[in-house]
């Protein structure tokens, strides 16, 4: 059995309003990654993934991108207890 953990990822930089919370729901989805993606007040981008350590790792290598639209500033990752998400979802 995989072990699923969650990464806790905050992204700075020109990351709101270039379609980068729908760019990582879509990446998630195809990496079989779970969790919400939300902005936030500070213009940064919060999200929350579970998976196995391959899949998270393969999904913030490509947050450090991005969806080539705007650009990114830094990256951090905090790894937290799993929350057993069942899907990925977009928070407004």
């Amino acid at each position: 059995m995989i072990r699923k953990l969650l990464y806790k990822i905050r992204i700075t930089g020109w990351v709101q309003g270039v379609g980068f919370r729908w760019s990582a729901a879509n990446e998630a989805k195809e990496r079989g990654i779970t969790g919400l993606v939300r902005n936030n007040p500070d213009g940064s981008v919060y999200i929350e993934a579970e998976g196995s350590r391959e899949q998270l790792d393969g999904f913030v290598e490509w947050c450090r991108k991005g969806p080539g639209v705007g650009y990114v500033d830094d990256v951090s990752v905090d790894i937290c207890p799993t929350a057993n998400f069942t899907e990925f979802r977009i928070e407004h």
